[in-house]
């Protein structure tokens, strides 16, 4: 009873339907962070903008596709979790929160990102996957500090030649593209830890071994023929990897083995600034 009042409240933008929403949160947390998840909201409640001292907000799993222009006095917020929302748009008063270090935008209807973004130079992690973007947007490329960008599940076909410039970067997601060759930007990016290409459509990919950073590579569900050489130590998970030979020719034919292993997914708990 309690959510199907809450999702008619919704519809009903009055104040008193808001604040039942909300719970009647009405004051400035001790812990200085609002979590709104899951709460069918349409809108942000002004309010909320006047817990200046705030540092996590998360708004995952609602119905926004705006956000009030007073959320730029948020200038200490540090988190931002605006995933499952019906966002076609970034709203740009997003960048200028300047101190943001995790952003959190993926499972919305974007299609690009503003030029705006490149403000948040204090961006560490970025995750925009399970959006409509066809090609990543070269203002990612911008952010010097990030670390991890996980931009899976989109319709990416190429990375852009700048994203070599993002050398803090340590984890890239690209699993769920329609990448048909392995990106060669990456293999200019010897500090990258985590790469992860699973299910897209590459069939053959180069070496890895001269990445000294990397720690784990993820390509399977690829309708690859060879498995990427690494260095000593680097964990793959795909077909033909350390527990399997790679295919042997055998009278012009190519005996495949596959590997049951399932790919590890990015963690499932949104992590903490450092």
């Amino acid at each position: 009873m309690g959510n199907s009042l809450k999702a008619i409240a919704a519809f009903v933008p009055s104040d008193e339907c808001q604040k039942y929403l909300l719970e009647d949160l009405e004051e400035m947390p001790v812990d200085k962070m609002v979590d709104l998840s899951g709460r069918q909201l349409r809108r942000l409640p002004p309010h909320i903008c006047s817990f200046r001292e705030l540092v996590k907000l998360y708004l995952s799993d609602n119905n926004l596709n705006n956000l009030p222009p007073e959320l730029e006095q948020l200038q200490n917020l540090q988190i931002l979790a605006l995933d499952f929302n019906n966002f076609k748009v970034l709203p740009l008063v997003v960048c200028t929160l300047k101190q943001l270090c995790i952003l959190y935008l993926g499972n919305n209807k974007l299609c690009s990102l503003p030029l705006e973004l490149r403000l948040l130079q204090n961006l560490k992690t970025l995750w925009i996957e399970s959006n409509c973007l066809q090609c990543l947007p070269e203002v990612v490329c911008e952010l010097s500090l990030l670390k991890t960008l996980h931009v899976g599940s989109n319709a990416l076909r190429t990375l852009p030649a700048q994203l070599r410039c993002l050398q803090e970067l340590r984890t890239i997601w690209l699993s769920g593209n329609l990448l048909s060759e392995f990106p060669s930007v990456l293999l200019d990016m010897p500090f990258l830890e985590v790469i992860d290409v699973d299910r897209n459509s590459i069939r053959f990919f180069p070496s890895l071994a001269h990445l000294p950073g990397l720690k784990l590579v993820i390509y399977d569900h690829n309708p690859c023929r060879n498995a990427p050489k690494v260095a000593k130590g680097v964990r793959r998970v795909g077909r033909w990897s350390e527990e399997t030979p790679e295919p042997r020719k055998r009278s012009g034919a190519v005996i495949e083995i596959t590997l049951d292993e399932k790919p590890s997914p990015p963690p499932a708990t949104k992590p903490e600034p450092e």
